[in-house]
């Protein structure tokens, strides 16, 4: 909720968190406040890669929501590396199902999905060196 209000109003992370505190009691969890802090400051970077794996679109394009989840996602695939991938496209697809339409989530899934198999063809070599 925090990195689609962002996307309209593009405040600093403190001020969206006062005001989200003063308007909605708003008592988010660290996990999330690091996750929408994280995509915030990462979001020219998830824009970047949002729009490289998507085959011709622009994030200008996107709805807000459809932005929101991408960057969420690609957050925690970039700079969360605990999460399992499965775990993070399968809940951007859902959030998508819930906030945007069955469309959009094919296109979430199809973006996070190529991206996380692009992770793992970078990752081939390496793992090859350390098992030799």
């Amino acid at each position: 909720m925090l990195l689609f209000e962002w996307s309209f109003h593009a405040e600093p992370f403190d001020t969206l968190i006062k005001n989200a505190q003063d308007a909605r009691e708003l008592e988010a969890d660290e996990f999330a406040l690091e996750l929408c802090k994280n995509a915030i400051d990462g979001a020219p970077e998830l824009d970047s890669l949002i729009e490289e794996y998507s085959e011709g679109w622009k994030v200008a394009r996107l709805s807000k929501a459809t932005l929101s989840v991408l960057r969420l996602a690609l957050c925690e695939m970039t700079r969360m590396e605990n999460i399992p991938l499965g775990a993070t496209i399968n809940e951007a697809v859902e959030l998508c199902k819930l906030y945007a339409s069955e469309e959009e989530a094919a296109f979430v899934n199809g973006i996070l999905g190529e991206y996380g198999r692009s992770r793992d063809k970078a990752d081939e070599p390496a793992q090859e060196t350390e098992q030799s």
